[in-house]
């Protein structure tokens, strides 16, 4: 059940990265990465954040675990600035918000065993013996659908979508609120894809978890998630639920978005997506609407000035000038 009250709070936030420049020298230039982005997740929610590679969207998630510090903006975690707390307090707040990573090949140590692998943020926390530490984490290796024999084998030993599993079962034991899982199918084959959502939905209903979930895939987001925010070149330009998405869309890139989904149906006949050139550079992003150089339905207005993310109908947002700023779809 979704809570009334936001777990998570982000609030205009904002991230550049200098480029060039040395130590006694300015930057020569900086890059956009996160440009002004707020939403809230509610306590039991799947939010779902997707766009192109390069939109910025594991930037913002790695803001979201203060892996790295905003330009500007903050984050709230049950109503308390992640980015003003000190280390003791960051630290009670990260056994709340754990992460699940895109490449289950490279997140997990291949010299380290399963079971002290599950068990490394135990050891962290520092609460348990060895011995309850062990229970715990053949607790969450069952909870995932691996036996518990297999904490004393290797990561080599197991296939990617097993070890995508140790993956949740680490994020897991420490029992947090709010997972972010970064684009964590991308990487297995489309068969285990589905178990591997399928697992994390029942996870979620049986130990009441929020995800911030990051993919480039909008099918996949709109099968797990509540809510969906659009991201294109750092900020987000269409945020709402996910079943609006198929009904209405009102942004051209998200409907650019959907009309890429390949179908698998050989006699289906796609209609061509109208969405045309390369993502803009972000050092040097294009005057007004960053999305109008590619935009087949752009006009004046769109490369004089940027749209505001508006509601352009209940509880749907969307930064566009297209039908007073209503973006596409019919105008309520």
């Amino acid at each position: 059940m979704i809570s009334e009250t936001p777990l998570l709070n982000v609030i205009e936030l904002a991230k550049q990265f200098p480029l060039g420049g040395g130590i006694l020298s300015r930057p020569k230039a900086w890059l956009k990465a996160v440009d002004d982005v707020s939403f809230p997740v509610f306590g039991g929610e799947s939010f779902g954040l997707v766009g192109e590679s390069g939109c910025g969207k594991t930037t913002l998630g790695r803001l979201i675990l203060r892996l790295i510090e905003p330009s500007e903006g903050r984050i709230e975690f049950e109503g308390r600035n992640i980015f003003a707390l000190n280390r003791t307090e960051m630290n009670a707040v990260r056994q709340q918000i754990q992460i699940i990573f895109q490449d289950p090949y490279s997140s997990l140590d291949p010299r380290m065993k399963v079971d002290n692998i599950i068990t490394e943020p135990l050891r962290a926390v520092g609460r348990l013996s060895k011995k309850e530490r062990r229970d715990v984490a053949a607790e969450f290796l069952a909870k995932v659908g691996l036996r518990s024999i297999d904490l004393d084998k290797y990561p080599h030993e197991f296939s990617g979508g097993q070890r995508q599993r140790i993956g949740i079962a680490r994020a897991l034991c420490v029992r947090p609120q709010l997972i972010v899982a970064d684009e964590p199918v991308s990487a297995l084959d489309v068969s285990i894809q589905a178990q591997v959502i399928n697992l994390m939905e029942d996870l979620k209903q049986e130990l009441n978890l929020s995800y911030v979930f990051i993919s480039h895939d909008l099918s996949v987001v709109e099968y797990i998630c509540d809510r969906i925010a659009v991201m294109y070149l750092g900020g987000i330009v269409e945020l709402a639920a996910s079943g609006d998405f198929s009904v209405s869309t009102r942004h051209p890139y998200t409907e650019a978005l959907l009309k890429s989904v390949p179908i698998p149906d050989p006699h289906h006949k796609s209609d061509p997506f109208a969405m045309e050139g390369d993502v803009p550079n972000p050092i040097d992003p294009p005057r007004g609407c960053p999305f109008h150089p590619r935009c087949a339905y752009r006009f004046d207005q769109c490369s004089q000035a940027k749209p505001p993310l508006i509601e352009a109908a209940p509880d749907h947002l969307v930064a566009c000038w297209l039908n007073g700023g209503k973006g596409l779809g019919k105008v309520e």
